[in-house]
């Protein structure tokens, strides 16, 4: 590959398809939400001569915005495809964890810690659930939980259920892109750190996950889609069984039992940075 390439971030709700990435990423980059706009960008650049890497953006929370992304490349022309590369995505849940933890640092430890996010589905919610109880685990905060913006708890239920637990102070971790509202609950102390990647951190991570992409083609001739597209394989409804069912053909699954998803792990990762500062409060 050329020197010259156009990186593309793709977004999903955890950056609010691309509106929570303005002002952290450098204009250089294009920011698009996935589908039809992230087709047409490829595209558009691809025409333009440009090499292209797209990077999807999440936390590790969405997977299914890997998978689509796949989808969309692979369903480019041939002369299209040719020249652009699927990275892996910007950060897993274990990044998320790790990020979380160097943001709660910065939290006084008598604060109740309220992680926050955008609501997905079923499945998402459920792994920031499991995030938080990490960062609790891991942390020096007695009081952790959990609130969605869109979702059940929100933020001003989550503000309440802290204050019921004796809390007189909340910090808002953002586990995502999007940053949310820091809700007015009276007798309640409530601040909100982020963004949880500060601009600098972001830009790093970026170029670190897109010179991975580039040597994986040049070094193995893979463009990532493969990968990609396997990337929901294990997330949702199909690969949930009651006890003792697993994946027996008889009940309908589809596939045999002795199938492997194949998942990237050579790739480096990046070293946590830390989290940006408290930039709003109410009282």
């Amino acid at each position: 590959m050329s020197d010259r390439c156009r990186v593309i971030a793709v977004c999903g709700h955890e950056a609010a398809y691309g509106k929570a990435l303005h002002g952290l990423v450098d204009p250089a980059v294009t920011v698009v939400p996935g589908g039809r706009e992230l087709f047409r960008s490829v595209a558009g650049h691809r025409r333009g001569g440009e090499e292209v890497c797209v990077v999807p953006m999440t936390f590790g929370r969405d997977p299914e915005l890997v998978a689509d992304t796949a989808r969309a490349l692979r369903a480019l022309p041939a002369d299209e495809r040719s020249g652009t590369v699927l990275a892996e995505p910007f950060g897993t849940s274990g990044h998320l964890v790790a990020w979380l933890r160097a943001a709660a640092v910065r939290a006084p430890d008598a604060a109740a810690l309220l992680v926050t996010a955008p609501s997905g589905d079923p499945f998402e919610d459920a792994e920031l659930y499991r995030v938080a109880s990490l960062v609790r685990r891991y942390g020096s905060h007695a009081l952790v939980e959990v609130a969605f913006g869109g979702g059940d708890p929100d933020p001003v239920e989550g503000v309440r259920r802290c204050r019921l637990l004796g809390a007189s102070r909340v910090v808002l971790l953002p586990a995502a892109f999007v940053l949310p509202e820091v809700p007015d609950v009276p007798g309640t102390r409530v601040e909100r750190a982020g963004p949880l990647v500060p601009p600098a951190a972001l830009a790093r991570v970026l170029a670190e996950r897109v010179a991975d992409a580039r040597r994986q083609w040049v070094e193995r001739g893979d463009d990532g889609v493969a990968t990609g597209l396997t990337a929901a394989d294990e997330h949702g409804h199909s690969h949930t069984h009651p006890p003792g069912e697993g994946h027996d053909l008889t009940r309908g699954h589809g596939h045999a039992h002795t199938h492997t998803h194949p998942h990237q792990h050579a790739r480096r990762h990046p070293h946590v940075q830390g989290a940006g500062p408290f930039i709003r409060s109410t009282i």
